[in-house]
């Protein structure tokens, strides 16, 4: 897990005043209030349950990357997390092809294991020809272990549209991080904007 350069653009926006809170494990968590019905129930939604079935060192595995739109008819276009870096590395040159003008959404999925991930934010930062041209914050929340995988879309936005969007390529950078600085997403990734998907 690389750690964030302190002036990075990728790093997570600081809210004065919030302090995070001290970690305990999935076994903590379920001997706490264990006379508390509604309580145990709710922890058992987290997937904290009363054998306290964490364990092992806190790890997020990011699964996909995705693009959803009402608007494409052959389904989402999904980026695979799980391979190899120099197959990651084909992301960035091998851009996507986004439809102009058209609503869209990003989404994420990934899943936890051994303990609770905590705060867990989703950056992303879209360049231009080397310029900044949007830069968004999706905080995922935070979630215990299980074996399915958490599924996160984010809010719907319009890809640009016109003859100077769709001349060159854009360049993104994806990261995921969680509320003690382990970054556990880091990849870039390219799109060009088309008349068709």
């Amino acid at each position: 897990m690389a750690q964030p350069h302190p002036d990075d653009e990728l790093n997570p926006t600081v809210t004065e005043g919030y302090k995070v809170g001290q970690a305990k494990t999935v076994q903590e968590l379920a001997n706490l209030d264990k006379e508390d019905e509604s309580l145990q129930r709710w922890k058992a939604s987290l997937g904290i349950g009363a054998s306290g079935s964490g364990g092992g060192a806190k790890k997020v595995v990011l699964k996909t990357l995705f693009l959803t739109s009402p608007t494409r008819q052959q389904g989402d276009v999904v980026l695979d997390l799980t391979q190899k870096p120099d197959e990651l590395a084909r992301l960035k040159k091998e851009p996507i092809t986004i439809k102009e003008g058209v609503d869209y959404s990003v989404g994420i999925s990934f899943t936890v294991e051994g303990e609770i991930v905590s705060g867990l934010r989703y950056i992303q930062v879209v360049k231009r020809a080397g310029i900044t041209v949007d830069r968004g914050e999706h905080m995922l929340g935070s979630y215990g272990p299980q074996d399915q995988p958490y599924i996160k879309i984010f809010a719907s936005e319009e890809s640009p549209s016109g003859m100077l969007a769709r001349s060159g390529s854009y360049n993104v950078r994806s990261r995921v991080i969680d509320d003690d600085g382990a970054v556990w997403l880091d990849v870039e990734w390219g799109f060009k904007l088309g008349k068709e998907w």
